[in-house]
């Protein structure tokens, strides 16, 4: 008898696998190719942070034919500004709260991927610089899996109950876009969920495939601006100025050893310097330098440490260079674009990675270990992590492309390069039933 009941048990749990992997493939299939057309167009025409308009229009659209309630231009920048940011909500009956979002904006990048679709956006950047735009972290594929995900969701209302809340969120790329959303009573408005979900898209794995990781999954980030000061001069009268150049590039160097000496090496941290501005001619010696930094770490001790350790270097420098106290540099945290580490809740991930197994297969279902990127989703999960949050990973590579990277000891094109090249169909169609297949199992 206890035999029969194993089997009984088993058979049962093989048929319910099953189901959910099989429910959703007809209605899928039937949209595919008109997602596919969805994020050709978002992926040609991309627009920076802040400047979503077309995108989310596109998004309410979508959410409004699957029958969703649509409020749009939803969230408020430090400025005063009204953000891009679109929610949809589908009522049905009693049960959980689920929020799922994606983000819509892209990234100045000229496109050099090929594609036929690919983009040719040009526009001005803040300082009236010409520059590409580009979809080239993959929030494309992110936009339209939600539009898919509302579909599926709103066509499969039996197997589900509860509230879906839609987020399409804007100006992730700037950090401020969940800070956005967050400071316009986003969950006074439009209720404080049970729990919160997103993916994220990721070129190191194959399209067909999903990645969890339980606890810490992406870093914080703390952005932070440098300007060394000196005085300018003759570039043939170097005794008569102080340089700043000289001393930018003495604290370039000095700066590497935040983390090589001083951090925990079991606590991982990273500091990059993307920008330094300096001079105007090559004989003048200019009065100041200006480096932007990002910084990444785990923790909030390494968090301080580096920080610490910038404001410290920096000092150093310049009073070895011979600068007066009213010349010292200036070191400023950047709050807008500094943002937590984002936390994978352990029982959220475990009830998301069985939902994605049963849709997926276990073969295509991956543990992933943390990365240093930096993410804003995390913010909906509100200081103190009160509601639990998931994000997991989504391959969109060619297995053909990764195989031939792989023999040739290379990597595939990653997120934020200028040939970053999701494959759209197999990505949409696992994005898709992947997401919905963990809204489902959520909202019971």
């Amino acid at each position: 008898m206890k035999k029969f009941a194993c089997a009984l048990t088993v058979l049962c749990l093989s048929v319910s696998s099953a189901f959910a992997a099989s429910y959703l493939d007809k209605p899928l299939e039937e949209n595919l190719p008109s997602l596919v057309g969805i994020y050709k167009q978002i992926h040609q025409f991309p627009e920076l942070s802040r400047q979503e308009v077309k995108t989310s229009a596109m998004v309410a659209e979508e959410f409004r034919k699957a029958g969703f309630k649509v409020t749009e231009r939803v969230g408020k920048f430090p400025d005063g500004t009204q953000a891009y940011g679109v929610v949809g909500i589908l009522e049905n009956g009693p049960g959980p709260r689920l929020l799922i979002r994606g983000d819509m904006d892209a990234l100045p990048i000229i496109e050099e991927t090929g594609v036929p679709y690919a983009s040719q956006v040009r526009t001005k950047n803040a300082a009236g610089q010409d520059i590409g735009v580009m979809h080239a972290c993959g929030h494309d594929i992110h936009t339209t899996t939600l539009i898919g995900t509302a579909r599926m969701m709103a066509a499969t209302r039996k197997q589900w109950k509860g509230t879906l809340v839609l987020v399409g969120q804007p100006a992730e790329e700037t950090a401020d876009g969940a800070k956005a959303l967050l400071a316009d009573n986003f969950y006074e408005r439009f209720g404080k969920p049970d729990f919160a979900i997103a993916l994220h898209d990721t070129p190191f794995r194959a399209a067909g495939q999903v990645a969890v990781t339980s606890g810490p999954t992406t870093a914080g980030v703390t952005s932070i601006d440098v300007v060394m000061r000196g005085i300018g001069g003759h570039g043939a009268e170097p005794q008569n100025a102080k340089d700043p150049v000289v001393m930018a590039g003495q604290f370039i160097v000095q700066l590497q050893t935040i983390v090589s000496r001083e951090q925990d090496p079991r606590d991982p941290a990273v500091v990059t310097i993307g920008s330094i501005h300096g001079g105007t001619k090559r004989n003048i010696i200019p009065y100041e330098v200006k480096l932007e930094l990002t910084t990444r770490s785990f923790s909030d001790k390494a968090n301080q440490i580096i920080i610490d350790g910038v404001k410290r270097i920096a000092r150093g420098v310049a009073i070895s260079a011979g600068v007066s106290e009213d010349r010292m540099p200036i070191v400023t945290v950047v709050e807008k674009e500094t943002l937590p580490s984002m936390h994978n809740n352990p029982a959220l991930n475990a009830k998301v990675t069985k939902a994605l197994t049963s849709a997926l297969g276990a073969a295509n279902v991956f543990e992933d270990d943390a990365v240093m990127n930096s993410e804003d989703f995390g913010l909906f999960g509100l200081p103190g992590r009160q509601i639990p949050t998931v994000m997991f990973g989504l391959g969109v590579s060619d297995p053909a492309d990764l195989a031939a990277a792989k023999a040739a000891g290379k990597s595939v094109p990653g997120a934020h390069t200028s040939r970053f090249k999701p494959e759209p169909e197999p990505s949409l169609r696992t994005g898709v039933k992947a997401m919905t297949s963990v809204a489902t199992a959520l909202l019971q």
